[in-house]
C-alpha cells in the first residue's frame, strides 16, 4: 500500500472475522482504493499508519473493543445493525463485498448507528447474559422434574416455590410410585437446581451491587416496576440513550410497537413488531406486569400513572395493556438515562424527571 494511496483513503470498510479482516478502503469520491486481507494482529498496525478518516463496521463479537482501539488512534469508528447493511451488498455474498457494502453504508446521512459500549458495559452485559442463560437451565431442569413426576401421576401445583417445598416430601412419601431409580435421578436433578439457585444468587448479588455504585442505574429505579436487574441491563444496552432522538425511538428499537404493514391508502397494524433486544423487552414487560398486579391506585396516582392506567383499562386486553405500559415505562425511562435526571411527579400529578 503506497504513500499515496494512504493519503487518498476517506471510508474504509471492515469486515470483521474470527481470525482474518477484509478491508476495503475508498476515497473522497466512492472510488475504491484498497482491497485487502487482514490478521487480526495487523489490523492496528496498519491503521495506525493512516490519516483520520471513516470506519465503519457491522455491530458484532469484538467490533465494540475494536472501535474504542480505533477511536484512540483518532478514526472515526461508527459501528451499524448488520440488518442496516444488507441492503448496500451487491453480487453474490464473499467477504470484500459485505465490506464494501459497510463502506457504502457509514457514508448514508440516514444511517442508524450502535454506540460503542465501554469496557464496563461490555462487563455488565456479560453478566446479565450469563445470569440469563442460568435462569433459563434451572426453567429447563424444573420443567424435567415436573415431567418425570408427571409421568407417575404426581402433580405439583405451578410455581417455583412451590415444586421446591414439596419435592423433598414427595422423594420421602411417594416411594409407591417413584423407583428408587427415578428417586436418585430426580434427587441429582434437584441437586443441579440448587447449584443453579446459588450461582443466579451470586450474580444477581454482583448486579445489584454495581447498580447501586451507578447513577445511571440510581436515577432509573425511580421510575416504578423498574429495579436493579432492569436499570443495568438498559445502561450495559444503550448507555446514556443518546444514539435515540426521541423515548418513542426507544420503544420500537424494544420491538414494543405495532409491526406496520403499510401500503397506499391502508394502514395495517399488527402485533408488537419483537424487533431490537429481546432480553431488555422481557424485563420491561416484566415491570408493567409488577406495575398493574403489585400496584394499587395510590401508587399509580403517586407516580401519574392512575389516570392512564384507568383510561386504558375500557379499552384494552390486559395482555395489551401490560405491552401499552410497558412501552410507556421505556420512554419515561430513556427519558431519565438521557436527560440525567430522576423521575418523580409534580403536585399536579403531571410525570417529570428531577435532578438526582
Amino acid at each position: 500500500m503506497s504513500q499515496q494511496s494512504n493519503c487518498a483513503i476517506a471510508v474504509i470498510g471492515i469486515d470483521i472475522g474470527k481470525n482474518s479482516f477484509h478491508v476495503v478502503g475508498q476515497d473522497q469520491h466512492g472510488a475504491i482504493v484498497l482491497r485487502q486481507k487482514w490478521s487480526r494482529g495487523q489490523v492496528e498496525v496498519r491503521l495506525a499508519n493512516l490519516p483520520p478518516c471513516l470506519i465503519g463496521m457491522e455491530a458484532c463479537v469484538g467490533a465494540h473493543h475494536l472501535s474504542r482501539k480505533l477511536q484512540l488512534l483518532g478514526h472515526n469508528a461508527r459501528l451499524m445493525p448488520a440488518k442496516y447493511v444488507r441492503p448496500y451488498s451487491k453480487g453474490q455474498k464473499n467477504d470484500f463485498r459485505d465490506a464494501e457494502a459497510i463502506a457504502e453504508a457509514v457514508q448514508r446521512p440516514t444511517m442508524k448507528f450502535v454506540a460503542t459500549k465501554t469496557a464496563d458495559q461490555l462487563d455488565l452485559q456479560a453478566l446479565h447474559r450469563v445470569r440469563e442463560r442460568l435462569v433459563s437451565q434451572r426453567t429447563g431442569i424444573i420443567n424435567q422434574i415436573r415431567a418425570f413426576l408427571l409421568e407417575r401421576d404426581i402433580a405439583v401445583r405451578q410455581g417455583l416455590r412451590f415444586l421446591r417445598a414439596e419435592l423433598p416430601g414427595i422423594l420421602a412419601m411417594r416411594t409407591d410410585v417413584l423407583s428408587p431409580r427415578m428417586s436418585r435421578l430426580i434427587e441429582a436433578l434437584a441437586g443441579d437446581w440448587r447449584h443453579l439457585d446459588a450461582r443466579i444468587e451470586g450474580l444477581t448479588g454482583e448486579i445489584e451491587a454495581l447498580a447501586r455504585q451507578d447513577l445511571h442505574c440510581e436515577r432509573l429505579m425511580t421510575v416504578p416496576g423498574i429495579g436493579p436487574i432492569i436499570s443495568s441491563a438498559m445502561v450495559a444496552a444503550v448507555g446514556t440513550g443518546d444514539v435515540f432522538s426521541k423515548g418513542r425511538d426507544f420503544g420500537a428499537w424494544l420491538g414494543l410497537v405495532p409491526k406496520q404493514i403499510s401500503t397506499g391508502d391502508r394502514t395495517i397494524l399488527g402485533s408488537i413488531s419483537r424487533r431490537g433486544n429481546r432480553y431488555l423487552r422481557a424485563l420491561f414487560v416484566q415491570a408493567a406486569w409488577v406495575v398493574l398486579v403489585k400496584l394499587g391506585p395510590k401508587q399509580w396516582e403517586r407516580y401519574g400513572l392512575k389516570s392512564w392506567i384507568e383510561a386504558a383499562k375500557k379499552r384494552l386486553h390486559h395482555n395489551v395493556l401490560a405491552i401499552a405500559l410497558a412501552h410507556k415505562l421505556a420512554r419515561i425511562a430513556w427519558a431519565v438515562l438521557n436527560k440525567g435526571r430522576a423521575f418523580a411527579c409534580d403536585k399536579n400529578n403531571t410525570m417529570e424527571s428531577h435532578p438526582a
